[in-house]
């Protein structure tokens, strides 16, 4: 048994397995977390950090479980620090407002009873007003990949925890995205239930009647493996339901937005790349995809916190705010505040109800047996314009999330590939309740997806050519024939069999666009794949003509000192031709 054998990404089946193999022991897992936790202080992680001494009753408990009887036996879980955990601290990022909690609260107490283990108190956004993860007086979370960005709000330190493997899976809040967003921005699967499916009992409320307890991990499976220990009825928690998931379906139709979304901040361009890839895999799946109008669903975003329905956060807070002058921050109380606004009356809250109401019967219409598709964020910021701007900024962040709860959805975040080099882009996918189950199904068919990759090929493995049936041996499908950016040059090359070289043009303007093919081939072949390419040839970046780029064949620069330029032909097949047709002549 070693601590160093504590895999660096925690999972619930590596641990699991781990603790089977005999490879380390619960005890060993959690020194390696509390070892992590102190090494990226930096990061502004946790407000009650992990520490043996305070997990360890939780260790001594689990010698009282059967591991076999206990589904999360020995598994690691952050708590977000507005979610009470008995005898530790909670803050909601205040410290004036914070005491110690005398229960815990109730997701917490379940997840404990099938054997998981509580190792710290995460940062959030304060009161979890905010979905960046900077407004906390412990300082701003950072993003796991790029610590110049923001990491998400408002449950910042639980996703990073995961992220970072201090925890195989972590508690969050989501009233407006907050369970999403930190998904999406770093790489993660974002659930959350439908509201009043996982009991708020010992949540510090921020719009108490949508409020949802949510979790994030690195798969589906993890997600739904706490969702089946959580889920579920109290009757001492006046907003609990009973809503069991139904059996899961494939849903009839993938619902994607009618027309150009609004994509913002300085990766703006690159988003909206990823959101184009993200709705060729959709067509992939084989399931139906339709365009629709989302309007009404951007109108009910706007009456979460451009309204006086926004009313509902100040009531729980009031009084804190005003007893405590200057215990929030700035940010904080400003937001809060707009829940006291003179012309958010009584009568304007009832007209508000009422139009959420015409707009939530409505979307049943749209969403039955089908499954919603948005961008999880339209963007991202770095932690510098945040400061400069906080309130836009943050706006923006929710547009595409901040419908859900309001109209009573379910929704999974899920990963979608990557915006940029450590730039994370993520979908979020949006159910009925009641259809909640099929979140699960529909999710796995997009991510099927992303275990295979899109190659560009320029020569002798396209269709019809020599090495073609070495694409099919490999699994690889054709999926279409398209250009390259006008940027780069074709020569022949002096093998047997003659092959093409696609090499980047020397000049800028001097290059032409060139005709290839884009294969899926299914990610464990790629690497048989690249390794079996011969020298001057390799596996590089290719650059399409509509601005994706893929993995494809490049071939190194010095060719163009001793081969023939082909480029005036267009591409291989192209030279094949005019070459046949010359020696007819």
């Amino acid at each position: 048994m070693s601590k160093q054998a504590v895999p660096s990404i925690l999972t619930i089946g590596a641990l699991r397995q781990g603790y089977r193999n005999g490879s380390f022991t619960p005890v060993e897992v959690i020194e390696a977390i509390v070892e992590r936790a102190e090494a990226s202080v930096e990061s502004r992680i946790w407000i009650t950090p992990p520490a043996l001494e305070r997990i360890h009753p939780y260790l001594n408990d689990l010698e009282k479980l059967e591991p076999d009887q206990c589904p999360l036996w020995g598994i690691p879980f952050a708590v977000k620090d507005n979610i009470e955990v008995a005898d530790w601290p909670i803050t909601a990022a205040c410290p004036d407002f914070a005491y110690t909690a005398e229960r815990n609260a109730a997701v917490v107490e379940r997840l404990i009873a099938a054997g998981a283990v509580p190792v710290g108190k995460a940062n959030l956004d304060q009161f979890a007003t905010g979905l960046v993860g900077t407004r906390s007086p412990y300082g701003g979370t950072h993003n796991a990949l790029r610590p110049e960005l923001i990491s998400g709000g408002s449950s910042s330190g639980s996703a990073i925890a995961v992220a970072r493997g201090q925890a195989a899976f972590s508690l969050g809040t989501d009233t407006a995205g907050s369970g999403r967003v930190p998904a999406a921005l770093n790489g993660l699967v974002g659930y959350k239930p439908a509201v009043g499916a996982w009991p708020t009992e010992g949540v510090i409320p921020a719009c108490r009647s949508l409020d949802c307890v949510t979790v994030f991990a690195h798969s589906i499976d993890d997600c739904l493996a706490v969702d089946q220990q959580a889920r579920g009825y109290l009757a001492s928690d006046p907003y609990s339901a009973a809503r069991p998931l139904a059996h899961p379906v494939m849903p009839a139709v993938f619902l994607i937005p009618q027309g150009s979304l609004e994509f913002f901040g300085p990766f703006a361009a690159l988003y909206e790349q990823a959101w184009e890839r993200a709705k060729i895999m959709l067509n992939d799946t084989g399931c139906r995809v339709v365009e629709t109008d989302i309007s009404i669903l951007l109108e009910a975003s706007a009456l979460l916190y451009e309204g006086p329905l926004v009313a509902e956060r100040w009531a729980d807070l009031e009084t804190f705010v005003a007893n405590h002058p200057g215990a929030a921050l700035p940010v904080t109380e400003e937001i809060l505040r707009t829940g006291a606004k003179a012309d958010y009356s009584a009568s304007a809250l009832y007209r508000a109800q009422h139009r959420l109401a015409q707009i939530r019967r409505e979307t049943e219409k749209l969403l039955r047996n089908a499954v919603l598709v948005l961008p999880t964020a339209g963007g991202t910021w770095t932690r510098e314009q945040i400061e400069a701007d906080p309130v836009a900024t943050n706006l923006k962040m929710g547009l595409y999330t901040n419908h859900c709860n309001l109209l009573d959805l379910s929704a999974i975040a899920i990963p979608a590939g990557e915006a940029d080099d450590k730039l994370p882009f993520g979908i979020t996918l949006f159910s009925l309740a009641n259809e909640e189950g099929n979140l699960g199904q529909a999710a796995r068919a997009f991510l099927r997806q992303g275990e295979s990759v899109t190659v560009a090929v320029c020569g002798l493995h396209m269709r019809g050519m020599a090495l073609e049936q070495q694409m099919l041996g490999l699994g690889a499908v054709f999926m279409e024939e398209t250009e390259t950016a006008p940027v780069y040059e074709m020569y022949q090359l002096s093998t047997v069999p003659p092959k093409p070289g696609l090499v980047r043009a020397r000049g800028e303007g001097t290059g032409s666009a060139i005709s290839i093919e884009l294969w899926k081939m299914p990610l464990d072949a790629f690497g048989r794949f690249t390794a079996s390419i011969p020298a001057p040839l390799g596996i590089g970046k290719v650059e399409l003509a509509d601005g994706r780029a893929v993995p494809g064949f490049l071939c190194e620069s010095h060719v163009a000192d001793t081969e023939r330029n082909i480029s005036a032909s267009g591409g291989w097949r192209n030279w094949l031709r005019s070459a046949y047709e010359d020696n007819l002549r």
